[in-house]
């Protein structure tokens, strides 16, 4: 395919007869899934499954993250017709890549969402494939990791994000996006002697045996220092990746619901994400995207590069001779 295509492809989501390749449909037009991958339930054949949870429960102060992996996926309509720059391969060319579409609830019964969330995942988890899921307010990430922890054990976690969600919170039944953290290491779900989190600029007195590597010792120590500490934490273990949108200064992303400025720049996550190639990633998501505060759709557009990150680490791992990206 090329770009000449585009003026005879449309809907790829749902005409694209390959599992594999680039796509050249018109950004603006076509039904939309991420990066024009085909929408999928049956992941046979696949290696990786993008899922969208669109819940918000309670933020802080803005919601609308229940919209973010809509936005997500409209953003991703600018990635599909050229490799991610500076890896040296192309994920879309050697992964095979389903949009599996979105998590259905009843969003008048919120009690039984966390158990329906894991049951989403694992059920994408027993057919074979690794997943990136678009949120959603930080709370889903919770029984995403039960459901990992489910079939590989305690998780070593990778988080970025401004708040280390580590504040205690011992009542089962409260969903909480500031408190997902705290109840994963409690339930023994993140193994947190081997989970880092990176950006942080909130006080928590306890953050529970994580180390924190706080935005302004990114600022201060720089790229290869952090990523040393990084590697250093979570060792040779199997990890996952979390990526609330408000790792980001709000400079770089203004649609999201617990906005604190002195955080990362852009420039700052991809180098951090690319320095990751080598990491056995399991599986990642990215969540806290509320497009209603952010008009120009920076922040979409940051969270869909952050999946594509995501899903070139994943199949880093996977490949033979590789060197640095």
């Amino acid at each position: 395919m090329a770009l000449e295509d585009a003026k005879n492809q449309v809907d790829q989501a749902f005409t694209r007869d390959e599992s594999r390749g680039l796509s050249f449909e018109n950004a603006f037009g076509g039904a939309t899934s991420f990066l024009r991958r085909r929408y999928a339930k049956d992941l046979a054949g696949f290696d990786l499954a993008v899922t969208g949870i669109p819940f918000d429960q309670a933020v802080t102060h803005r919601p609308g993250t229940r919209f973010g992996p809509r936005a997500i996926r409209e953003a991703s309509t600018l990635q599909p017709y050229d490799a991610p720059y500076g890896w040296g391969y192309d994920p879309l060319a050697e992964l095979a890549i389903a949009d599996a579409g979105d998590m259905a609830f009843d969003y008048a019964n919120t009690r039984e969402v966390p158990a329906r969330i894991e049951t989403h995942i694992g059920g994408l988890l027993d057919q074979g494939v690794g997943t990136v899921t678009l949120g959603g307010d930080h709370f889903i990430t919770l029984p995403i990791l039960r459901a990992y922890a489910q079939r590989h054990g305690p998780v070593a976690l990778i988080q970025f994000d401004a708040h280390s969600d580590t504040w205690v919170d011992d009542d089962p039944e409260r969903i909480d996006h500031g408190t997902f953290l705290y109840k994963a290491i409690r339930e023994g779900v993140v193994d947190p002697a081997a989970s880092v989190s990176i950006g942080i600029r909130t006080e928590n007195p306890d953050t529970l045996g994580v180390t924190i590597l706080d935005a302004p010792s990114v600022h201060r120590d720089g790229i290869d220092t952090t990523l040393a500490r990084i590697r250093e934490a979570i060792g040779d273990r199997p990890v996952y990746i979390t990526f609330d949108i408000d790792a980001l200064d709000p400079a770089f992303a203004p649609g999201t619901g617990t906005p604190v400025w002195g955080g990362l720049a852009s420039w700052q996550a991809a180098a951090l994400l690319r320095g990751l190639a080598g990491i056995n990633l399991m599986g990642g998501d990215v969540v806290e995207v509320s497009p209603p505060y952010d008009t120009t759709g920076a922040t979409a557009i940051a969270g869909a590069h952050v999946a594509v990150e995501l899903i070139c680490l994943y199949g880093w791992t996977r490949r033979k001779g590789n060197t640095a990206p």
